[in-house]
């Protein structure tokens, strides 16, 4: 089994590979509503001749998308160019897992997808984080079950939104202040000082308070191109897991064999 898994978020879109035993390949793209499912497999199939793979030995795909506009060029990019049907989060795939939030419907597919991806792997009560255009901390019971979280907005868009909102404020990039200075010297130094020790507040204090109100034993694990930023920086989190999604998107396929036929 080659399984081709699409996790895609409002601002990247992963694609990974994994040949029945491990993961061998992943590549990034940005997340464009408008590419078409031939424009997908152009790219696709460059990449997968870079590694020495074809695009005909692929024979299953997976997808977990928050996009709705490009759910239709993923699915027929699957149909079209692997010749199968894709399982697609939110659709036609069951995920096993309770989710015990006021409308089920409203839990996104990333969240579940991560939820599913970090309790196959920790036990106990658990904090997933995921640091996207959204920051998201979300609960997962010992047993799987999805219970609720917290959204905030992400370290890109804060960025984005401060640069867009003050004209003399200059666009930056995301970095560790030197020398863990809290203080900055300038404007720059300053706004990255804040938004990197602002994150680490937030992450911090609200994982005091999700904790202070559950009132037991969670294990914190985050994910998402941003959150390696924070490794070292703060002892809030436990875990620092950049492949729990691709994990929650196999576990789920292989629930779903059935249903899937792959």
């Amino acid at each position: 089994m080659m399984l081709l898994a699409i996790e895609q978020g409002n601002t990247n879109t992963l694609f990974a590979i994994h040949d029945g035993n491990e993961w061998i390949a992943q590549w990034r793209a940005a997340t464009d509503s408008r590419r078409t499912a031939d424009e997908y497999a152009v790219w696709l199939l460059q990449l997968l001749e870079m590694r020495g793979l074809k695009l005909a030995s692929l024979d299953g795909c997976i997808i977990s998308s928050v996009v709705p506009q490009s759910l239709f060029n993923l699915r027929n990019l699957s149909r079209r160019y692997l010749h199968v049907e894709p399982l697609v989060i939110g659709e036609n795939a069951e995920l096993g897992v309770a989710v015990r939030i006021e409308k089920p419907s409203e839990a996104g597919a990333d969240r579940l997808v991560n939820a599913i991806g970090a309790h196959v792997i920790y036990p106990g009560d658990l904090i997933v984080i995921d640091s996207g255009t959204a920051t998201t901390f979300d609960i997962v019971a010992a047993d799987g079950g999805f219970e609720g979280g917290v959204i905030a907005p992400g370290i890109n868009l804060s960025m984005q939104a401060l640069h867009d909102a003050a004209a003399k404020l200059p666009r930056i990039a995301i970095q560790r202040p030197e020398r863990n200075r809290v203080v900055g010297t300038d404007t720059v130094t300053a706004m990255q000082s804040g938004v990197f020790w602002g994150y680490i507040a937030l992450i911090e204090g609200l994982i005091a308070r999700i904790k202070v109100e559950r009132g037991t034993p969670l294990t914190v694990v985050a994910t998402g191109g941003v959150v390696s930023l924070f490794e070292g920086a703060t002892d809030s989190i436990d875990f620092f897991d950049p492949d729990l999604t691709i994990r929650g998107l196999l576990e789920i396929h292989r629930r779903n064999r059935h249903i899937a036929g792959q």
